[in-house]
């Protein structure tokens, strides 16, 4: 595959891009595309003549123009459609597009709607993007990541489509997953997106309905398990790492029997991270972090519900944890309650292992008053715990009720209150009702993205929990300085960075996180700070005469059109 050779001063920064392309091949690279921007000189090197338009344009007329044909479509998914056929084509010019308007477009390309995109792949396929590693080649991924892939890759965001936000089990269009997290790589945390790789690893699907769809593009096959798909991740971690050694990999939406092994088994062998667990539990507890100081309770105080103890909901446990530890709380785990779909996580139930260190003895609820003696609910647990902070990762639309949460402020001034499922339908409350029951005294943070709401006359924002504000950055910091791999210090590091871009510092009636328009400067920080503690581990691989900034600069990119030089 070709390697576009992007040329950087001494500072990191790009000064133009070299490439051996020329017509017709040039103008379907998307990733060097300039439609009608690209200027005579370059017309005439490249021999484009004739085979553009006359009119010499500017980044941001075609921008103009992209979005009056956005606006022209009337669904979200048409429009994701849309924007995903632009960055086929052009790359600079959909990453302009969207980073201008991106708290309208960033719904639209991910979460909530990538979901929908998800569910439709199949039928809305239109372009091959990444790499599909199917289990019957399993034999040829060596070969086929040698012969496939560009000559350097820094970022892979993985998938094996089975527990793709609320939805489950969507088998290879779990793809659309890994192509979007791309774009909110570049988009939120500037990263390059000439070094980025979305890869499937398609196993089958346990999904019914596309095992029957006539148009499903994957394997037909139930999902492999146990020692097979076991062996299968290992032939492609030992492939990807052997090609490309400085390699960070990004695990996303795995079932949650797999999610935390996965991560266990190479975590301390390869730089890698999970979406799911790892960055969904920073943004999380970065919203607590912030929220704590607004409540004038200390953590060693709080009590905290976690309603859905999956892969979400025990890696923002896991994070709480943490910071508990940190804290100097003896009993961190009596703190955290997790309930899942047979109630709360109790020592006699049947339980992952992941699970077990929140099971919860008989003894600790032996004098509690419950509706049903023989099962322990979210509304028990919220009357007899009396929490400070209830975070939803359930995937229940309207779990939360108008009950519970009048039950929740009568003990709490200012209650935490984080419905965190994808997408918007999953959501446990909507910030209206819980500001009615509340009466304005909430502090809320969402996983989907919900509008300004009104409340006695006064317009509120709510803070959007959404693991853009961590994993981007989190990256960001991590490839910078080519760590061996991600510790908890630098998870920890970035947590504490983000944390402290919440407005809510400045005024306790502000939100929890910063707007998304400012997500990139806050990305940065969070680079930053991730870099300088790899730095101060010993995780670092850099040349020790290079600074950070630098080093953050030469694995960024800015979306813009770059003077071109013939090879």
């Amino acid at each position: 595959m070709l390697e576009i050779k992007v040329i950087r001063n001494n500072d990191g920064i790009i000064t133009h891009i070299e490439t051996p392309l020329s017509g017709y091949d040039l103008l379907s690279t998307a990733k060097l595309n300039k439609g009608c921007a690209f200027t005579q000189e370059e017309r005439e090197t490249f021999q484009l003549n004739a085979l553009l338009p006359h009119q010499v344009e500017t980044l941001e007329q075609q921008v103009a123009r992209m979005y009056a044909q956005y606006n022209e479509h009337g669904t979200s998914l048409s429009k994701n459609i849309y924007l995903n056929v632009l960055h086929d084509y052009n790359e600079t010019l959909f990453y302009h597009l969207v980073q201008q308007y991106l708290e309208e477009m960033l719904p639209i390309i991910y979460t909530p709607t990538v979901g929908e995109a998800v569910e439709r792949f199949s039928l809305e396929h239109r372009k091959t993007r990444g790499l599909y590693l199917s289990y019957p080649e399993r034999d040829q991924i060596k070969k086929i990541i040698d012969r496939m892939t560009p000559q350097c890759v820094n970022l892979a965001v993985v998938t094996d489509g089975e527990g793709v936000l609320g939805l489950g089990d969507q088998g290879i269009g779990g793809i659309n997953i890994s192509s979007a997290k791309l774009m909110v790589y570049t988009l939120c945390g500037g990263l390059s997106p000439h070094h980025m790789l979305p890869i499937q690893l398609d196993v089958g699907t346990n999904n019914p309905h596309l095992l029957a769809d006539p148009m499903y593009l994957g394997w037909r096959h139930e999902r492999v398990t146990g020692d097979t798909y076991d062996e299968f991740i290992d032939m492609f971690v030992s492939a990807i790492t052997k090609k490309f050694p400085h390699i960070y990999i990004h695990w996303e939406d795995f079932g949650k029997e797999n999610a935390r092994r996965i991560l266990t088994r190479y975590r301390d062998k390869i730089c890698t991270i999970n979406g799911d667990m790892q960055s969904t539990g920073a943004v999380a507890l970065a919203c607590i972090l912030a929220g704590v100081k607004a409540q004038d309770i200390p953590m060693s105080e709080q009590q905290i519900i976690i309603f859905g103890a999956g892969t979400a909901g025990v890696g923002i446990a896991d994070q709480v944890i943490s910071a508990l530890q940190k804290d100097g709380c003896a009993n961190p785990y009596e703190q955290i309650w997790l309930i899942d779909k047979d109630g709360l996580l109790m020592e006699d139930l049947p339980l992952f292992p992941f699970q077990k260190p929140y099971a919860v003895s008989k003894n600790r609820v032996a004098n509690w008053d419950l509706e049903n003696p023989n099962r322990i609910d979210l509304f028990d647990v919220i009357k007899n715990v009396k929490p400070s902070i209830l975070i939803g990762a359930s995937a229940k639309q309207n779990a939360f009720t108008e009950e519970m949460i009048k039950m929740m402020a009568k003990n709490v001034l200012r209650p935490m209150i984080m419905p965190l499922s994808n997408p918007t339908a999953k959501s446990e409350a909507t910030p209206e009702d819980l500001l009615k029951w509340t009466e304005g005294r909430a502090m809320i943070a969402t996983g989907s993205p919900f509008r300004d709401v009104n409340f006695n006359d006064h317009l509120i924002r709510i803070a959007q929990c959404n693991n853009a504000f961590a994993f981007p950055g989190i990256g960001l910091g991590t490839i910078a300085v080519k760590a061996k791999y991600l510790s908890d210090g630098m998870l920890e590091a970035a947590t504490v960075a983000l944390s402290q871009c919440a407005p809510i510092h400045q005024d306790k009636m502000s939100p929890l996180l910063p707007k998304l328009s400012e997500i990139h400067s806050v990305s940065r920080q969070v680079g930053f700070a991730v870099a300088l503690q790899a730095k101060r581990e010993g995780l670092a691989r850099l040349d020790k005469n290079i600074e950070l900034n630098r080093a953050i600069n030469e694995v960024s990119w800015d979306p813009k059109y770059y003077p071109y030089r013939k090879i």
